[in-house]
This record gives C-alpha cells, structure tokens and sequence, in this order.
C-alpha cells in the first residue's frame, strides 16, 4: 500500500532533529493522549463490566433469581411439593423453601439487627454462594445438636458480624424475636440461644455483616411459622432469561396458584440498581472516547504545521517526480502512526493495569494509607474486572477512526500545495 519511498519520508519526518520543537511537543503529546485515552476507555470499562457482574452474581446467589411468595396467608403452607412442581421446569436450577425474618443478635453487651434465612441444611451445602466461601467451622454441623442441656441449634453467619460480635466458631449467641410473644404483661420479645457453627464470607459486606443462615424447622419453630415458610428461592440456568422462567414458571403451576402465590424475578427487585450501572457505564464510554478524540484534533494540528514546516521539501519532491498521491500518502501514514502506536501503547497498558488491577490498589493502598476501595460503600469486598474482547476491538477501532479521520485534511493539504508558490516562499 506504502511505498518504501513514502515510508522512509513518513518516518523521517516524525523522528527528524529539524523539525520544529513546537511541532515535535505537539506529536508526542498526541500519542500520549491517545495511549492514555485508550487504556483509560479499557480500564474504566473493564472495570465497570466486573463491577455489573460481581454485583449481579453476589445478589442474586443470596436471594435467588426469582422469589415465589404467598399472597392471601403470611405463608406457604404446601412448599414441598410447589418447590417440586418449579423444579421440573425447564432451565430451573433449585428451589429452596425459605424462612426470611428479621431478628436481634446479641452477645454479651452487643447487640446487632440481622437477616435471617431459614434454610434445609442439605439446601444450604447445595448453595455453592456459601458453601464455597466458608472461612471457618463447617456447614456439615449445620444443624441441631444433641447436648446434656438439650438440643442446640447452630447457624452459620457472615464474616463481617462475626468481626462486630467478636464471636467465632462455637461460641453461643443470643437471638431475639422481636413479633414476640404475648402474655399478661403485654407482648414480650422471644429470646434463644444458638451455637455457631461456621462463618462464610460472602464477598458483598452489606450481607456479610446482616446474614444468619438457621436451620429451616428452627426458623419455623422460633418464629412461629407453624409448618409454613416465608418464600421459595428459585435459580435458573441463564439470569438474562429469567422474565422467561417467571412464565413458564406461571405456565406450569396453572389456574391452582394464580391467586395464592406472587413471583418477583431479580430484574424486577434490582431493576433501579442495574438501570444505574448501565446509564454510568455508558456516559463514562462517551466521556473517556472525548480524551482521544482531543488527542486526534492534536494530530490534526501538529500536522497543519508540519505541512507548513515542509512546504518547500514538498515543493522539491513534486519538481523531482513525487505525485499528489505519493505526498498525500507521506503524511497520512505520519499521522496514523502516531495514532497507531499510541493505540498499541494503550491497549498493552489498558490490559495489563486491569488484569494486575487488584495489586495495584493494594500498593496504592500501602503507598498513600488511603483506602481506594471502600467495601461499605461500593458493597464488594475487592476490586472487580472483566475484559470485553468487543469493546477492546470497538475501542481500537474508535481510536483508529479518529486517528485517520484527522489526517485527512492536513495529507490532502500537502498534497494539493503548489510547488511553484511554495519554492517562491
């Protein structure tokens, strides 16, 4: 396509101790614009993708993709063969009967409000959310025990409540129900003790610091449930089809549950969440391709005054046999190596800060004493990413586009430049 003539003009333009110094400043600021505006784009989106992800993934594997709950009764009283009948769906994973209350945890003279999940303890070791992620003890004691004293039920809680209660595995704590029972002196609060019997970390501190997982016929009994459960957690295969599954779902169960039961998926329950994430991932794409976009206006200036710089070598080709096409295809293969060298430089950067992402936060960390990322306030415990290959390939490409775009102007300048006029000058 380049000729081994415009190739070695085109090049030594870009590294010749003639050019103007200005000019030269302006070339290697366009570069490094376009390297950081590059990596920059791959980064920050790469980020936000895992974000999106972790967050889906760590919501949802707490709560389930689609909830099933009772609409006449405060509970479900058939659950086992409902749970069945939602199993043989298509494309449905589990279904879990669950009791979901709020209680009181105390231990000596702490107290704090926890989220307690009534759940089968074979249900729970299927909960790979959990299961996976036990730090301490184990979920195979989950459960009631036998002791001299009695039956001891044991729970499992998160790593963050653990750390406020300064409890761990084996120590007893006081759980409060605050529906309470009534008696002659007014309603009073229900108070029993549990033994832990792990400590899981969920990777989300909001749940981490709020979960208590009980044994299901424990939930039932300490609030009072009868042989009723709150809802049925129910997991599909594919969480993008889950309005799919909400409807065969719907399908399956016909005309006996339609007034009895109501199903929320996660779309619904987390839809102003997503929404959000979407709408920022997206304003933050327009946002990061404006810092190349700046970087290609540099590379249309710097060129404007290289053609000028280099009128008369312009001149002097054209008179010893250059054409217009050879001139214009000099300093268009000037600019767009600019373009693709800094688009290399980012990519290679953007790649490696996002794949070492996790390690560069902590040496930041240890470096300034600030911590970067604030688990209470962006929910995860680390710092998430996901590299789109699409969106590596659309950045390239918007960074290749701008780039030749703005070296059209400035080739096509140079090579309608009048050799006569130009040796006058």
């Amino acid at each position: 396509m380049f000729s081994k003539f415009e190739r070695t003009v085109a090049f030594r333009y870009l590294r010749s101790p003639r050019q103007e110094g200005f000019i030269s400043v302006i070339a290697w600021f366009s570069l490094i614009g376009i390297a950081l505006g590059v990596a920059t784009l791959i980064i920050v989106m790469s980020v936000m993708n895992g974000f999106r992800e972790e967050l889906l993934g760590r919501i949802i594997g707490m709560n389930g993709h689609i909830a099933v709950l009772p609409v006449q009764s405060p509970t479900l009283e058939n659950y086992d063969s409902l749970s069945e009948k939602i199993r043989k769906v298509e494309g449905i994973t589990f279904a879990f009967p669950e009791v979901d209350r709020q209680a009181m945890v105390m231990f000596r003279a702490q107290a704090q409000g926890v989220q307690v999940h009534g759940i089968k303890p074979e249900d729970l070791r299927q909960r790979d959310f959990v299961a996976k992620h036990i730090l301490d003890g184990s979920l195979d004691d989950f459960g009631p025990l036998e002791t001299e004293e009695g039956t001891v039920e044991r729970v499992s809680i998160g790593v963050g409540l653990a750390t406020k209660l300064h409890v761990r595995v084996g120590d007893r704590i006081a759980m409060i129900n605050p529906a309470g029972s009534s008696t002659a002196f007014g309603t009073l609060p229900r108070q029993k003790s549990f033994q832990i019997s792990s400590v899981f970390e969920s990777g989300v501190s909001q749940f981490d610091k709020a979960i208590v997982y009980m044994p299901l016929a424990a939930a039932q009994s300490f609030f009072k449930l009868g042989e009723g459960v709150s809802n049925i957690e129910v997991y599909v295969d594919n969480p993008d089809q889950v309005t799919r599954r909400t409807f065969e779902i719907e399908t399956a169960l016909g005309n006996d549950y339609r007034d009895k039961i109501q199903i929320h998926d996660w779309k619904k329950a987390n839809n102003s969440l997503f929404q959000a994430v979407i709408v920022e991932r997206n304003v933050m794409f327009i946002i990061l391709t404006l810092i190349i976009l700046i970087a290609a206006f540099n590379i249309l200036s710097s060129l404007i005054m290289l053609v000028k710089d280099k009128s008369r070598d312009i001149a002097i080709m054209r008179t010893m046999g250059a054409s217009q096409g050879n001139i214009l295809r000099i300093f268009f293969l000037t600019g767009a190596s600019i373009g693709i060298v800094g688009t290399v430089i980012g990519v290679t950067g953007g790649l490696l800060f996002t794949y070492n992402i996790e390690h560069i936060r902590h040496l930041l960390e240890r470096m300034s004493g600030v911590n970067v990322f604030n688990a209470e306030i962006y929910f995860l415990t680390q710092l998430p990413s996901k590299v789109d290959p699409l969106e590596v390939v659309l950045t390239v490409g918007i960074a290749l586009l701008l780039t030749f775009l703005s070296t059209i102007y400035p080739a096509w300048r140079a090579a309608r430049l009048d050799p006569v006029e130009a040796l006058r000058l």
